[in-house]
Parts: C-alpha cells; sequence; structure tokens
C-alpha cells in the first residue's frame, strides 16, 4: 500500500510504477465515470485516478466511500490551451461557472491509469 501523500511528495519516483493506494473518493466524474479522486492521507491532498471510457466505470455513489485502487502512476504534460480546455470540461462536469484566469499557464498533472478498484459498501 502507497500512501498518496508520498506520490504527491516525490512524483517523479513514481512515474510508471504500478501502485496501490487508499482513501476516501472525494470527486466521481458525473458524465462517464470514467475519473475518481481519491484523498490524501494528508489534509487538502488528493489525486486523480482516471480509467479507459466504459472499461470500467465508478458510480457517483462511490463519493464519500473509502476506494482500494491499484494502477499505474502518469505524468501528463498540458499546454496552456490543454489546461484552458480540461478546466472548461471539469467546469461544466461539476455545474460550475468557468473562469479562464483560473488557468495560468501550461500543467503538469500527476495521476493513477486505474486497473483495478474495489469501493468499500
Amino acid at each position: 500500500l502507497t500512501p498518496v501523500s508520498a506520490i504527491l511528495a516525490d512524483p517523479a519516483a513514481y512515474i510508471g510504477q504500478r501502485v496501490l493506494v487508499q482513501g476516501m473518493v472525494v470527486a466521481v466524474c458525473e458524465e462517464k465515470g470514467c475519473w475518481m479522486d481519491i484523498a490524501s492521507d494528508k489534509d487538502f491532498e488528493k489525486i486523480q485516478v482516471k480509467v479507459d471510457d466504459g472499461v470500467i466505470v465508478f458510480p457517483l455513489t462511490a463519493k464519500g466511500k473509502q476506494a482500494l485502487v491499484e494502477g499505474v502512476v502518469e505524468q501528463l504534460e498540458l499546454t496552456y490551451e490543454q489546461a484552458l480546455a480540461q478546466a472548461r470540461v471539469m467546469a461544466e462536469e461539476h455545474k460550475m461557472e468557468f473562469d479562464s484566469a483560473s488557468v495560468t499557464g501550461p500543467q503538469t498533472i500527476y495521476r493513477i491509469r486505474g486497473k483495478g478498484a474495489v469501493v468499500a459498501e
């Protein structure tokens, strides 16, 4: 079991590594169930778990429950335009107003490419 905080503290050390993480589900993709955010063992930290659309579907009812997730840590380098587009999609998914000023430049994102997950009942 790898603490989410360890991955976020030194993501370069985990890129391409298979990990097993555990934590509370704090958000779920409302459109396709293709991602969920797992809370870290440290306050105000989280990591996204992304799966291929339709291969695994995270239910909206997972939010607030504990999950055990296995996957590979990956790094995404987004240009400013890609980061802007992603922020727009996330705002739409969360039914929030989009603020383009919230994106100030290119972004590096670390997430887990999910291979399997178990959500507690």
